[in-house]
């Protein structure tokens, strides 16, 4: 062999070993959506339909990344948004997320919203093997690692806040004669589970039980019913139209009973505004975000790089609106797991880190509310605060308390 061709396979021979020997120090790993420079992560939220509000999520979920793309991405890599309307339809849900995962290859579904469409697209993505990512929804389900891997939640559950609730009633009110108004599904039993959990051996505190259909047109009926308990404590587990019927009917029967009303009801401008602001005083419920237009978080550190977000990435949006302050928490969240996966970006990976994340607080979560998971927790944020509505607002009060079991 000729000198010169000696020496380049040689140079061949050294090239191939310091190639095939380097990248095992620091190795990088890829799944279907990610590569050196890009991450794809797809997305469903409704934009129409009868959930068709909870679109701000998406929107703001989607300037969220522009921002990160704008900084220089994730470990280098920009994050390429796909994001899908499902219209709050389960099947139009499963068409979209087989779409994503199908057609545009997306590493992983990164909080797709609701109940309905989480539990149809469940299965097949565990089956696949792709990420079900920060769903979008409180229901208890989604914190089952043993039997679904792929899928893990992001806001407290409803048995949590429910536990919460029974936790601050046999502290403060250990004499209370509580009643409990629930919507007869899977959101009203999950709530009333955690309720009697929470009350344990003190179960019997709960005198009466009511539950609603959906259908209904008013529920002023079982406000009577409850009243004639002879009760002094409400818990209402309505969604927003029945929790202002609720508040309204109270204060036309003249019942004083201490009201506690579901988080997912404390809407400001669809609840206690329809129920009239007079009728809502010192109603109770918890909650574990902060409200941007709340005056006390002015000087906030974490409200202030949300707000200067908006002011560049979303300036049309409404900082009153909890939605907006929910996307940019659960996109903060993604984007930490994302930064701690490196450059091991596979699918194992990321539920890995996933269940790895350790006392997290995102910008806009209530001080002392911080992300823990496990491989054993799937149930992201477990604490809340409870609050008073006080004249035009909700005032927060009291320590964060956990929802957690055995807490």
């Amino acid at each position: 062999m000729p000198a010169s061709r000696w020496t380049a396979a040689l140079g061949a021979a050294v090239a191939a070993f310091v190639f095939t020997s380097g990248p095992a120090l620091a190795q990088k790993k890829y799944d279907t959506g990610a590569t050196d420079s890009e991450i794809k992560i797809g997305h469903i939220v409704p934009y129409s339909g009868p959930a068709s509000a909870y679109g701000i999520i998406g929107k703001t979920e989607e300037a969220f990344f522009k921002m990160i793309n704008d900084n220089g991405g994730i470990n280098g890599r920009k994050i390429k948004f796909i994001s899908y309307d499902d219209a709050y339809s389960p099947p139009k849900a499963v068409e979209q997320v087989r779409k994503l995962v199908e057609s545009d290859e997306v590493l992983v579904v990164f909080n797709p919203l609701g109940t309905p469409s989480n539990t149809a697209i469940q299965k097949y993505l565990n089956a696949k093997k792709v990420p079900q990512l920060f769903v979008a929804t409180g229901a208890t389900k989604w914190n089952d690692p043993t039997h679904f891997p792929w899928t893990i939640g992001w806001q407290p559950s409803y048995q949590s806040e429910g536990r919460i609730y029974a936790k601050y009633l046999m502290k403060e009110k250990p004499d209370a004669k509580v009643t409990v108004l629930y919507q007869n599904d899977d959101f009203g039993k999950d709530y009333l589970k955690g309720l009697k959990d929470g009350f344990g051996a003190k179960a019997s505190m709960i005198i009466a039980e009511e539950s609603y259909e959906i259908s209904e047109p008013t529920i002023d009926n079982h406000i009577v019913k409850l009243k004639a308990s002879g009760a002094d404590v409400l818990i209402s587990i309505t969604t927003p139209k029945f929790a202002a019927q609720t508040i309204k009917k109270m204060a036309e029967i003249d019942w004083k009973a201490l009201q506690i009303v579901a988080n997912v009801s404390t809407s400001v401008g669809a609840v206690m505004r329809p129920a009239g602001f007079e009728n809502g005083q010192g109603v109770l419920s918890a909650h574990y975000a902060k409200d941007a237009g709340d005056a006390q978080w002015h000087d906030d550190p974490g409200i202030k790089k949300f707000l200067a977000f908006l002011d560049k990435y979303y300036p049309d949006a409404d900082r009153h609106n909890s939605q907006v302050i929910y996307g940019y928490g659960a996109a903060q969240t993604l984007t930490k797991m994302l930064e701690m996966c490196g450059d091991d970006l596979t699918r194992a990976n990321i539920m890995k880190q996933a269940a790895n994340l350790k006392d997290f607080a995102p910008d806009t979560l209530l001080p002392g509310i911080k992300i823990n998971t496990s491989a054993t927790d799937f149930a992201p944020i477990e604490q809340l605060q409870m609050m008073r509505f006080k004249g035009e607002k909700w005032d927060m009060f009291g320590d964060v308390i956990s929802g957690e079991v055995g807490h």
